[in-house]
């Protein structure tokens, strides 16, 4: 046995290792996935009423508990306390609810982007998934992971290279635009003068009619002869 075919035979028999490997734990790997996504479920359909009750009790308890004991001490505070002092804490719990409510539109926009972006990292994530499971089956070959692969590069690159004609197209028009526009602020219509008319001089008239004379007194002179002899015939 040469050294070529002990590499091939070493290469075969871990091959098959990894297809015996993935086949036992591709469907571990899926009753796994499959347990995670019922309990996250299961979860979140037994703990989303609890939270909300014990949200919603907590406020009732909270407001009930400020109006019986907080509310009737601190009118009462308030009459004992000069003017000045009851302004000064006036605005301030208005500047304290204006900050909450700055803060609270700050944040809000935020976690909504942040949540919009996540949502296609999941999905991405989850499709990933799907892809690796699907490779430990042995239904995907490396080739054909290749292929993809290059296939995503090839769409990358054809995306980047079209944003890159339509945005040098934008610039092109543009500068045309404002180029144009440039010119006819520049150059408008009302400054154009328009072309002197062309005159014919009174000596070139003259030279042209003296010659059409003379060429008919040519013709005249030309055809008296000829007409003569045909009379004596």
């Amino acid at each position: 046995m040469t050294r070529k075919d002990s590499v091939r035979l070493a290469a075969e028999s871990a091959r098959e290792t990894v297809r015996h490997a993935s086949e036992v734990v591709a469907p571990y790997a899926e009753s796994a996935k499959d347990a995670a996504v019922h309990y996250a479920h299961e979860a979140n359909e037994r703990l989303a009423p609890k939270v909300s009750y014990a949200a919603n009790e907590a406020a009732r308890q909270a407001r009930t508990t400020y109006d019986s004991h907080v509310h009737p001490r601190l009118k009462a505070a308030r009459t004992h306390v000069p003017p000045n002092v009851d302004r000064a804490a006036t605005k301030a719990v208005e500047q304290t609810r204006r900050a909450a409510r700055q803060a609270a539109d700050y944040t809000q926009p935020r976690l909504e982007s942040a949540l919009a972006a996540a949502t296609p990292v999941a999905g991405e994530a989850a499709a990933r998934s799907t892809a690796a499971l699907a490779a430990l089956r042995g239904q995907v070959t490396p080739q054909e992971i290749q292929r993809l692969v290059r296939r995503h590069e090839r769409r990358a690159r054809r995306g980047r290279l079209f944003k890159g004609v339509a945005l040098v197209g934008l610039l092109a028009g543009g500068a045309y635009a404002a180029w144009k526009w440039w010119d006819q602020q520049s150059n408008p219509d009302w400054l154009v003068e328009p072309p002197a008319a062309t005159e014919v001089p009174a000596g070139d008239t003259a030279a042209t009619s003296f010659d059409d004379e003379l060429a008919e007194k040519e013709r005249e002179a030309g055809s008296g002869p000829a007409a003569g002899d045909n009379r004596q015939l």
